[in-house]
């Protein structure tokens, strides 16, 4: 086993194993997702120097800061959503470590988001994309590849008079995924794990109800999901260890072998 992590870090300084970064920069101008008035709303993030070398503190710089736990980059723990309430060890500083890092699925649905703002992954595009790279495997991330973080602003949030429209998945997708290939967690380059008109699906917002329901994760607002292969990148998304949490902001990377994408 020492032989195996020496090698390990061996081939990251080599640039044989690449360290891609997949999270968006946090500042106040990034979206946050905009439910309606009579709910409680998501906090942007914001912060406020303490003191930056001067009488406030002479010798140091620093800052508080203020945002949601659903803010930016950012991961669901199953206690995020109703169905995922009573599930043992759902909230984020109770989930397992070794749940954090695993392998990741990349479904490329970006040509189909390019030409439909409410493109919709399905059971077939899944079984499809087994066709090639073969069977989703059983406990890895699946990420569901929209380029959609390359939009920003009002652009990204897509908001319509009927409500936000943006790209996910359907409820037999999701069902799929979790039933079926017992995956460990589902992400989207897009503000929540389901599409933007998610509440007319049944159950209302699917990828959170089915998931959280089955103890399982879900990543949001990812980035550059184009840097990785669809098969043999690892995942690294670690939340804040928050005492009851619901969720985190965070820093997702993936480890991708030399020279693929």
């Amino acid at each position: 086993m020492t032989d195996t992590l020496a090698q390990f870090a061996v081939e990251i300084a080599s640039g044989a194993i690449r360290v891609v970064d997949l999270t968006h920069t946090l500042d106040p101008d990034f979206p946050v997702i905009i439910l309606p008035p009579e709910f409680g709303q998501c906090a942007r993030f914001r912060m406020e120097e303490i003191s930056a070398y001067d009488h406030r503190g002479p010798g140091w710089k620093w800052h508080n800061i203020h945002l949601s736990e659903h803010t930016g980059t950012h991961f669901d723990a199953p206690s995020h959503w109703i169905s995922g309430r009573e599930v043992p060890n759902g909230d984020v500083d109770e989930i397992s470590v070794e749940n954090f890092v695993g392998p990741v699925v990349v479904i490329d649905c970006s040509a189909g988001a390019a030409k439909d703002d409410d493109f919709e992954l399905t059971p077939e595009i899944i079984l499809a994309w087994e066709g090639q790279h073969g069977r989703v495997p059983t406990d890895a991330w699946v990420l569901m590849r929209t380029d959609w973080s390359k939009r920003s602003g009002a652009e990204y949030l897509n908001m319509q008079s009927d409500g936000p429209h943006s790209p996910g998945p359907t409820p037999e997708a999701i069902r799929l995924l979790v039933e079926d290939r017992d995956i460990r967690g589902f992400g989207t380059e897009t503000v929540g794990t389901d599409a933007g008109q998610g509440a007319h699906h049944t159950p209302p917002y699917p990828a959170h109800y089915i998931l959280h329901g089955a103890g399982k994760f879900g990543l949001q607002c990812l980035s550059g999901l184009d840097q990785l292969p669809p098969t043999g990148a690892v995942l690294i998304a670690t939340p804040l260890k928050i005492k009851g949490g619901t969720g985190s902001p965070l820093r997702v990377l993936a480890l991708v072998p030399g020279g693929e994408t």
